[in-house]
């Protein structure tokens, strides 16, 4: 099951995917990572997908990973005695907390908090930006809007709040069950939606206390306009491009895909782009050219890792579309300026030791033509400052645990193997050589570099590089 590129794939499962013979052709195809999406799908639905996962990946004896997606507040507004309303350009609409059903005139919204955060010139846009209310003036309980983009509103329509922070936690009390569910579940990532600020990150990561790594969604103004701080407090980022373009002008989101990539790849963070990236594919067998030039912008930006969401959940074509995918990443590996742009924007390593013995490796890989470079890794440390590299060579990445393993599956051209510790340091490269013969990576008479920490076993240790010959013994394992 060795992928034939370094950029991995999230495939959402759904009611398209939800069988077991699905999953398993949705690995096969090219999946490392399963998205369970807590919008549409109960806990014990969820942990169905989580044993049916775990029983495709002893099948294949290849770790997978799981991403709970976290639901966030979702914010509404009430409901209308006509089910709906027609409101014109240059309208009064008020906002407020009566939960009498609304006319042409009102409707509640069931946020005391957000009537009390809204300010004169706030924008609210209702059902994914359709329509635009911006706020002209606010008194307790009520807020009075004129309307810039008219249209029909009906009941229980989404509202967003591009300008305004709003004072509650990105973690709902369903949120909050879910996310007990699924750190029980033994699930490898946990998404958090509707990031704000980096107080939000560090309360699921209070609640997770390292059973799960938690990926911060980037997706509302507030959340760019703190998001080096996020940044260092995620573990990873999703670059949730739907919602992004709602709260701002949609011109603004590829350079923002570009940034957002670009930075945390600098420190280190696996980064998703998400959100539509072959659309037409849930009812048609085949993608646009727009397409496969926006999945190809990301697979050159050097993103860890490109996601489908109905496409894999809903659509009529679930495993065609997660090997369309496949295939335009590998295209793009292949293109001769895949490489060039990737160093072009490499960051120079950090000031550590850790971070020069992983500089050294892709350097040294590089310029011997060196096979692969093979990680020994316990918590996974060393395998994300290679691949934070971005190196020529690829990525072996050896650990006892199956835990690292899975989280490792999201991380760009890292190819996760589990095995027990080496005895020694002997053994270590010895066996490194070996199991990256075992599976494609070198031939005997080849030569790889093995990275580890000594003493063996000890997280965060990484200061140790060698370069390894691949006796003709490798092929006895």
């Amino acid at each position: 099951m060795r992928r034939q590129r370094r950029t991995k794939i999230v495939a959402t499962l759904g009611p398209a995917s939800s069988e077991k013979d699905v999953i398993a052709r949705l690995f096969e195809a090219g999946a490392d990572v399963f998205r369970i999406n807590m919008s549409h799908t109960p806990v014990a639905g969820m942990r169905r997908f989580v044993t049916i996962i775990r029983e495709v990946e002893a099948e294949f004896n290849r770790p997978i990973g799981i991403l709970v997606d976290l639901q966030g507040p979702k914010l509404r507004v009430g409901a209308f005695a006509a089910g709906k309303v027609q409101l014109a350009v240059g309208d009064r609409f008020m906002l407020d907390d009566d939960k009498t059903p609304g006319d042409a005139m009102r409707v509640c919204l069931p946020h005391p908090e957000i009537l009390q955060a809204l300010e004169p010139g706030h924008r609210l846009l209702v059902d994914d930006g359709r329509l635009r209310l911006v706020v002209e003036a606010v008194s307790p309980g009520r807020t009075l809007t004129r309307v810039e983009i008219g249209g029909t509103i009906s009941n229980r329509k989404g509202v967003s709040l591009p300008d305004t922070t709003i004072p509650f936690s990105a973690l709902t009390e369903k949120d909050r069950t879910d996310l007990e569910a699924a750190l029980d579940a033994g699930v490898d990532w946990i998404a958090l939606s509707f990031v704000q600020k980096p107080e939000d990150v560090a309360e699921v990561l209070k609640v997770a206390r390292g059973r799960a790594k938690v990926l911060a969604k980037i997706e509302k103004p507030q959340a760019i306009a703190r998001l080096h701080e996020i940044m260092e407090v995620a573990d990873a980022l999703m670059v949730a491009r739907g919602d992004l373009g709602v709260e701002l002008p949609l011109e603004q989101v590829p350079g923002l895909q570009k940034q957002i990539t670009r930075h945390a790849r600098r420190i280190g963070r696996p980064v998703v782009v998400a959100t539509q990236m072959l659309e037409s594919m849930i009812e048609f067998p085949s993608p646009t050219r727009a397409e496969v030039s926006d999945v190809a912008t990301a697979v050159f930006e050097g993103a860890d890792a490109i996601m489908l969401s109905a496409e894999s959940a809903a659509g009529k074509y679930p495993v065609e579309a997660v090997a369309q995918m496949n295939r335009i990443a590998e295209q793009v590996e292949r293109d001769p300026n895949y490489h060039t742009l990737l160093r072009n924007q490499r960051a120079e390593p950090e000031a550590t030791g850790a971070d020069a013995i992983a500089a050294g490796a892709r350097e040294i890989g590089e310029t011997l033509a060196l096979d692969a470079i093979v990680c020994w890794t316990s918590s996974g440390a060393t395998a994300l400052r290679v691949g934070r590299e971005r190196p020529k060579p690829h990525i072996v990445a050896i650990s006892r645990d199956w835990e690292t393993a899975r989280r490792l599956a999201l991380v760009w051209g890292v190819h996760p193997i589990v095995a027990e510790d080496a005895r020694d340091l002997d053994d270590m490269v010895s066996r490194a050589c070996r199991l990256a013969f075992a599976d494609g990576f070198t031939q005997p008479g080849r030569r790889v570099i093995v990275v580890a920490g000594v003493p063996l076993g000890t997280p965060g240790a990484t200061n140790m590089l060698r370069i390894a010959f691949v006796g003709s013994d490798a092929a006895g394992l």
